[in-house]
């Protein structure tokens, strides 16, 4: 089971993730959204295969009338999804939002 310490260690471990608030919650940021907390224990993350991911588990993973028109956006129930999985949503997500360029 992944918590929201989780998701904020591991969003801040990547390379230029910064962490904000977002409608009043924890929220991190590559040069866009990557990642936000959506209510307590759902987290809201960009992916390719959000149709996919709720067509095949939608206890886990939904949407709400608000995310109709961000068709990338995905809320995953974090009680429902172990590290390997988290870790593996926020991956894409972080490379959806455009990971800073390394300076140089």
């Amino acid at each position: 089971m992944a918590s929201a310490d989780d998701v904020r260690t591991f969003c801040l471990s990547l390379p230029g993730v910064t962490e904000r608030t977002s409608w009043n919650q924890p929220a991190w940021f590559a040069r866009s959204l990557m990642a936000r907390m959506w209510e307590d224990g759902v987290l809201t993350v960009k992916t390719e295969e959000r149709e996919g991911l709720a067509g095949t588990d939608p206890e886990t993973y939904f949407w709400t009338p608000h995310h109709n028109r961000s068709p990338l956006l995905v809320l995953a129930r974090l009680a429902r999804l172990d590290m390997a999985e988290l870790e593996e949503l926020l991956l894409e997500s972080y490379r959806i939002a455009g990971p800073v360029p390394p300076t140089g």
